[in-house]
């Protein structure tokens, strides 16, 4: 079975694609948050899903706001 390949992109010095976190208010945290999941999936230990789905959605530049009615 061939082994998959796929296309080279862009990284940060400490390898995270810059296309995940060219868009955020504060790029170093989430690089910083990216790896730290990296780390704990690779070792197996649990993550919070629900707390790095939040932080994720909160370095969104764009916010959705409530219309008032």
């Amino acid at each position: 079975m061939a082994k998959r390949k796929f296309a080279k992109v862009a990284k940060t010095k400490s390898g995270v694609p810059k296309k995940y976190v060219s868009n955020s208010r504060n790029p170093a945290a989430k690089e910083r948050e990216i790896l730290e999941t990296r780390r704990r999936y690779k070792m197996g230990l649990p993550i919070d899903v629900k707390k790095v789905s939040k932080s994720r959605a909160s370095q969104a530049k764009k916010k959705s706001r409530r219309k008032k009615v």
